[in-house]
């Protein structure tokens, strides 16, 4: 496991299965895994494929369940080793939520988690999942339509 900031860090599928305590949530983002979480720990499973595209979608839900957490708790992103996947979910996060660039991100990543390999293409799914949150934005600020008024 390695930690990419204070409350949000990376994992391996062992690291899933066996969290150490400090841990609070645990999203694993392998598809070709599932795990049974201890009963004390948060848990979500939004499944990736290896080596593949982030599908802005899936990032975009995966990025809104880590943001769902309190801002104190330490989320773990797993995949198989914790280098692909779990990277690109936690660098769509930094970006969407924290307001990072992704040259920050990718710097920062690459920083604390040696060997890590971020999916294919991310940087235009992580532009995608921005447009996504942005729209979300919008329409939930925007006014209700007046109704119509009789003549």
């Amino acid at each position: 496991m390695h930690f990419i900031t204070d409350n949000l860090l990376v994992g391996n599928i062992s690291d899933a299965t066996e969290p150490p305590p400090q841990i609070s949530a645990v999203l694993l983002v392998a598809a070709e895994f599932a795990v049974q979480p201890p009963s004390w720990l948060l848990f979500g499973r939004i499944p990736f494929s290896e080596y593949a595209e982030a599908e802005p979608a899936l990032l975009d839900r995966a990025v809104s369940w880590i943001e769902q957490h309190p801002s104190g708790n330490r989320v773990m992103i797993c995949c198989r080793a914790g280098m692909g996947r779990s990277v690109s979910v936690a660098m769509a996060y930094l970006c969407c939520v924290q307001g990072m660039t992704y040259i920050e991100v990718l710097k920062l990543v690459m920083r604390r988690r040696p060997g890590a390999m971020p999916l294919p293409k991310l940087e235009e799914a992580i532009a995608q999942v921005r447009l996504l949150r942005e729209a979300r934005t919008k329409k939930k600020n925007s006014p209700a339509p007046h109704p119509a008024q009789g003549i």
